[in-house]
């Protein structure tokens, strides 16, 4: 299991029965549709962050492609950095990525980058 190093703060929050990030996870879970979710994500992120996440997300389907990075960054605008780090993530061992990719393809909610 993966731990994620959490910013360092002079003072300690107060314990919470579940982690912060359980409590974000059941709060994202608990919207409904498409625009209680992104009503949701523009409230809790700057706007900074979520073109980052969007980015991360975007290039998703290309790297399920099989698209290079530099081609991926030629179509998208997404740094080669991100891309790889998706990449990696892609491949790695928590399958966030995988499974999401998978579950939205079965709904056909999944897009069909176009090669050059």
């Amino acid at each position: 299991m993966r731990y994620y190093a959490m910013k360092r703060r002079m003072l300690q929050p107060e314990a919470m029965e579940e982690t912060p990030l359980d409590f974000l996870c059941a709060g994202l879970l608990a919207l409904r549709t498409l625009e209680e979710m992104r009503a949701f994500l523009r409230d809790l992120t700057t706007p900074a962050e979520l073109e980052a996440l969007c980015d991360r997300w975007r290039v998703v389907p290309y790297l399920l492609q099989g698209l290079a990075y530099r081609e991926i960054h030629e179509r998208t605008a997404v740094s080669v950095t991100t891309i790889g780090r998706v990449a990696r993530f892609l491949a790695g061992e928590e399958g966030g990525y995988a499974l999401t990719a998978r579950r939205l393809r079965r709904k056909g909610h999944w897009p069909h980058p176009q090669h050059h």
